[in-house]
């Protein structure tokens, strides 16, 4: 639903801007971005780099892109991060026709160009550029395969992840039985108790870790 609201909105502004055609190329690529990253990421570029975006009336490239693109910051930098990375490294990547020779996904290309710049082991490297631009290998793939070695997380900062990730649950579990009329009353006041001697036992590892 949310998708569609905004194809249909991108739609309409289409309509609006039609006497700017630079406008409506970017909105019409950014409709397809879906399916055609490279050419919404090779006009963001462009964008940017000319400051195209200041006659159309925004204070900055990232409110235009975020109010009129729909697009998130970080999504933007990836896109044009992934474009510029694959046009400096393997141009030709971006003249593959997407269809009997597939363009890999951006955020697969993005998780490529970062692991470029760490100290990566030169197999473990030449083995995420195959699958990455060879196999085309989708991100949650790719976390599996290389997350560890290419972006290992040293102990202290997994133990402060962990800490965090058990206090938001337990905070949140406690919010809903406090509102619940699902679970009966007694039920839901001892598992309160509990969750009250658990994040207390996690800020005390908080407080120990700092």
């Amino acid at each position: 639903m949310r998708e569609t609201k905004v194809v249909a909105q991108l739609a309409a502004a289409e309509a609006n801007h039609a006497d700017d055609p630079e406008r409506v190329e970017l909105l019409r690529r950014a409709r397809r971005f879906k399916s055609s990253w490279v050419e919404l990421a090779e006009s963001l570029t462009r964008a940017r780099r000319t400051g195209q975006w200041k006659a159309w009336g925004y204070d900055s490239f990232e409110n235009y892109a975020r109010r009129e693109l729909h697009l998130k910051p970080e999504t933007v930098d990836k896109l044009t991060g992934s474009f510029a990375f694959l046009a400096k490294s393997r141009p030709e990547v971006l003249a593959r026709d997407g269809v009997s020779t597939p363009i890999p996904n951006y955020q697969a290309v993005d998780f490529l160009r970062r692991a470029e710049e760490e100290n990566v082991p030169s197999d473990t490297l030449e083995s995420l550029r195959r699958r990455v631009l060879d196999e085309g290998a989708p991100l949650p793939a790719l976390n599996r395969e290389f997350r560890d070695q290419v972006f290992p997380v040293d102990e202290d900062t997994l133990h402060q992840r962990e800490v965090a990730g058990l206090r938001n649950v337990a905070t949140r579990l406690r919010q809903l039985l406090a509102e619940t009329r699902t679970v009966p009353r007694k039920l839901a006041s001892e598992v309160s108790t509990t969750l009250d001697h658990l994040l207390e036992v996690l800020e005390d590892r908080e407080e120990e870790a700092a």
